[in-house]
């Protein structure tokens, strides 16, 4: 096997939280392994608060990790020393953020981002270099003509040209991966496909990677090459898309899926559908940590932190139950004959 784009090797970042003092710690991303290959996009999926926008953080060196280790090209990250190689480095891994009104300095045409993002990491183009080169990423996402959108200020473009003004800023760095954090959520419905698309495109005619993060389901499915699910700090199953979504294993994975819209579904409730929420993980006892939500835990979930392992080919899940039948473990007769505590978190 070639060696990855990027991948992550015990990725962990905790937060203090609490007063001055305290020693308690909020465990955002626990002791997470991922991979991103060369041309590849990736699908982060999980809810709000599960540790999504923590791993692009730490990917984008926005925060340091507390534990484990990145490497990109093979190299690790912990050793850029030099400005020099963590420039290098923020031009290989841009980020392009939820929000793009956010990303974009208001008093400013478009042109000035672009251009000062260029002065700062290739330097080497002159001004003449600098605007055919803001023209060029301009066309490539789609804002043209460039030179017209060039001129404009941010309050002038509607909210999809300013998510495009910000792939454009990406582009510029002549990126190997691109850290997309929920792109399209802030987006209407009908503008979000294209943006979809384009990085599709991008992925086809420039050969950058991405690393999509979202709560859409969905919108994983219709972009991503592979998908990685994400439940309160770790990674809780992993494969290629249409493996994960059509054949999921994960009960958490089975939820998330109960939880898309089916408008040729029968009115009613699933008998997935769930209550309750994402748990903030502050120093965390071993065990499951979706089993607090899971119809089908045993006790062994109780006590024992369920690792990645293979399942099939390319396929990795966490869960101790992910091979057992359901209905034997709603009914207490999991292949270990182990005691359910289904009953105690009640019958979906």
């Amino acid at each position: 096997m070639t060696e990855p784009l990027l991948r992550t090797v015990g990725l962990t970042r905790h937060f203090r939280v609490g007063k001055l003092l305290s020693r308690q710690s909020l465990h955002a991303v626990d002791d997470v392994d991922l991979t991103i290959g060369k041309g590849e996009i990736v699908a982060l999926v999980g809810e709000s608060g599960s540790g999504k926008s923590t791993i692009a953080r730490l990917l984008a060196r926005v925060y340091k990790p507390t534990k484990g280790e990145i490497y990109f090209e093979g190299r690790p990250l912990s050793r850029l020393r030099s400005r020099k190689r963590r420039l290098a480095y923020s031009s290989d891994v841009p980020m392009v953020f939820q929000d793009p009104y956010s990303s974009i300095n208001p008093a400013y045409r478009v042109v000035h981002g672009i251009a000062r993002a260029l002065r700062l990491h290739r330097g080497g183009l002159g001004r003449k270099g600098r605007r055919g080169e803001v023209e060029r990423v301009l066309d490539a996402v789609g804002l043209v003509p460039a030179a017209a959108a060039a001129r404009k200020f941010p309050y002038e473009l509607s909210g999809g040209q300013r998510q495009r003004v910000g792939f454009a800023q990406a582009l510029a760095f002549r990126p190997k991966l691109i850290i997309a954090d929920e792109p399209v959520s802030m987006l209407d419905v009908s503008i979000r496909i294209g943006i979809l698309n384009l990085m599709s495109e991008l992925r086809e005619r420039e050969g950058v990677s991405f690393l999509y993060i979202t709560h859409d389901v969905a919108s994983a499915r219709y972009i991503a090459d592979r998908v990685l699910v994400m439940y309160a700090g770790h990674l809780v199953e992993e494969g290629p898309t249409e493996d994960v979504l059509q054949r999921p294993k994960h009960p958490y994975t089975q939820l998330l899926l109960s939880a898309v819209p089916d408008p040729r579904a029968e009115l009613g409730v699933s008998d997935k559908t769930d209550v309750g929420e994402a748990p903030k993980v502050v120093d965390p006892k071993e065990g499951c940590r979706f089993q607090p939500r899971c119809p089908y835990a045993i006790a062994r979930c109780e006590t024992e932190t369920p690792v990645l392992r293979e399942l099939g080919t390319r396929r990795l899940v966490a869960c101790h139950v992910a091979e057992a039948d359901p209905q034997d473990l709603l009914d207490g007769n999991d292949a270990g004959n182990e005691q359910s505590v289904a009953g105690r978190v009640g019958r979906r």
